[in-house]
């Protein structure tokens, strides 16, 4: 057993804090918006331009001008704004947004992130996760714990080109949630039927206790 991609976003979504301004990154972290808590008021913002996202719109009523920042349709709420690149990098670079959750597709022990390019792979650029881990308050990782090959992406060092240097604060695979901590990474929860001894078996970066 292990957490699907919707019980990850949930649990992500569980790291939200009322007033908080939050970007969610491409992949996973698009779902959050799906599972915020009730009570919880987060404002949303997306590099593209648009500060107050809602849920994922229902079939039919999908507005094609309306996209989030990994071009999927999303819903506008009564509160959106919309605004310029520069603005909205402008917010991002000017610390006012407390918290991103991002995808990755490495991350290591000391908090570095790999998550904008395999070599080789063609790429478009980095976006603006660069900007990202460097101007918000706290990154939150949301990913799977080993590739299909069952290797580990939870690593002692990132074997490809990072987009951040010890920047991660927190991350929640399908396995369970760890924190960067001094000397490595410290279990905080473990996924539903996963044992300890199967994550720290799937993690070849340092487990403190």
């Amino acid at each position: 057993m292990a957490w699907d991609r919707n019980q990850m976003a949930a649990r992500a979504a569980q790291e939200l804090q009322d007033g908080m301004y939050v970007n969610l990154g491409i992949g996973i972290p698009t779902l959050v918006s799906n599972y915020i808590p009730e009570g919880v008021h987060v404002t949303l913002q997306s590099e593209n331009g648009m500060l107050g996202m809602g849920p994922f719109p229902y079939e039919g009523e999908e507005d094609p001008d309306l996209i989030n920042a990994g071009k999927q349709t999303i819903t506008e709420l009564p509160h959106s704004a919309y605004f310029d690149s520069a603005t909205s990098f402008a917010m991002i670079r000017g610390g006012k947004i407390a918290m991103a959750i991002l995808g990755a597709m490495e991350v290591a022990e000391n908090g570095d992130l790999a998550n904008w390019m395999i070599p080789g792979k063609l790429v478009k650029g980095m976006g603006g996760a660069m900007d990202l881990v460097a101007g918000v308050g706290r990154v939150v990782v949301v990913m799977d714990h080993t590739n299909k090959a069952g290797e580990s992406k939870v690593l002692k060092e990132c074997t490809l080109p990072l987009t951040g240097k010890g920047v991660v604060n927190r991350i929640i695979s399908n396995l369970g949630v760890l924190d960067v901590v001094p000397g490595g990474l410290k279990i905080v929860e473990l996924a539903d039927g996963v044992t300890e001894a199967e994550l720290r078996a799937a993690t070849e970066a340092t487990i403190v206790d």
